[in-house]
């Protein structure tokens, strides 16, 4: 069994300060970051489109111009999963980000 040496030179150690501890770049984890934040506002805006034709359907039927009930309650329905999956993906999230704040190093 032999030892072989290790030799190491300062050049190995150049971009040490680029690689962060979970092994992704600066750019990486931004990114991640952004299709994350990204995801949230699309959730955000789908919901916010499900309430509002849920209204329009709410408001067609009131006025007559349609009569499917199945078509309102499918749309209320709809609005009302939406928001409810909404409010406790941001419940998950403000709670999660609190547990991080309460951390101590």
């Amino acid at each position: 069994m032999s030892i072989t040496p290790v030799t190491l030179s300062i050049d190995d150690f150049s971009d040490i300060g680029q690689v962060r501890p979970s092994g992704l770049t600066k750019t990486e984890k931004s990114s991640s970051f952004d299709n994350i934040l990204s995801a949230a506002v699309d959730m955000y805006k789908e919901a916010d489109m499900l309430q509002k034709k849920a209204e329009e359907t709410e408001i067609s039927f009131a006025l007559g111009y349609t009569d499917s009930i199945h078509d309102l309650a499918l749309a209320q329905q709809k609005a009302n999963i939406s928001l409810q999956y909404t409010v406790k993906v941001t419940n998950a999230v403000v709670s999660a980000y609190k547990e991080l704040m309460n951390m101590q190093l």
